[in-house]
């Protein structure tokens, strides 16, 4: 037996889960990952800050300039893939 944590790796499906228990947490409702969330109503301005905040806190990734449109937030599913891209360019860089 050993006392260190057990870390899950960042995968699409594990960050998928995880937002979309944020979301259904935060807005009492079950979205589907490609739903858009601001035609929806679901998210605000105010609320993809915070969805930003969020990201950059839980996947260790910083959210910045191209990066922050809207585009972006629009789905869970959109979401990830901008995790995974911002974690992979991060991995290259501290890698090379």
């Amino acid at each position: 037996m050993t006392d260190q944590p057990t870390t899950a790796p960042v995968t699409a499906a594990s960050i998928e889960q995880e937002l979309l228990a944020f979301l259904e947490e935060r807005t009492k409702t079950a979205v589907p990952p490609t739903q858009d969330l601001f035609a929806s109503g679901l998210v605000s301005s105010m609320f993809a800050m915070e969805l930003v905040v969020h990201l950059e806190q839980n996947y260790q990734v910083a959210i910045v300039g191209a990066d922050l449109k809207l585009d972006n937030f629009r789905t869970v599913a959109q979401m990830t893939e901008l995790v995974l891209r911002l974690r992979d360019a991060s991995a290259a860089v501290g890698g090379a």
